[in-house]
């Protein structure tokens, strides 16, 4: 079963300060006015924030599963993934680096000495 909107958004709007967006028919994930993930119309793609220099290899090593940005979104740290190629815990993991990547640091010690704490 693919991994749907409302799974990412049970994960993200557990972020601090992550809000929701739906711009042109497209679910967006934000911190401030940064989109850290981003659905395709038909939910079949997740954009999501994403280290530059490592996607190509990232697409390489699972081409099945990951796809490169296409036109304007190369310019930024961006990779996507078909939702149907990915789990629930694998797509938790994708959501937090993501958010991970927009946030200050102060933001994510905390949320990681919340979660600790927690478990």
């Amino acid at each position: 079963m693919p991994v749907s909107v409302a799974d990412v958004r049970a994960v993200a709007m557990g972020l601090p300060r992550t809000t929701e967006g739906l711009v042109q028919g497209r679910v967006k994930f934000y911190v401030g006015r940064i989109v850290y993930v981003a659905f395709s119309r038909d939910e079949a793609l997740m954009g999501f924030a994403f280290p530059r220099e490592f996607r190509e290899a990232a697409v390489a090593s699972a081409p099945h599963k990951f796809v490169m940005p296409t036109g304007g979104d190369l310019r930024y740290k961006w990779l996507v993934v078909r939702t149907a190629a990915i789990d629930v815990p694998e797509m938790r993991e994708l959501i937090v680096d993501a958010w991970s990547m927009v946030v200050p640091q102060k933001v994510i010690d905390a949320y990681v000495a919340e979660t600790s704490g927690s478990t």
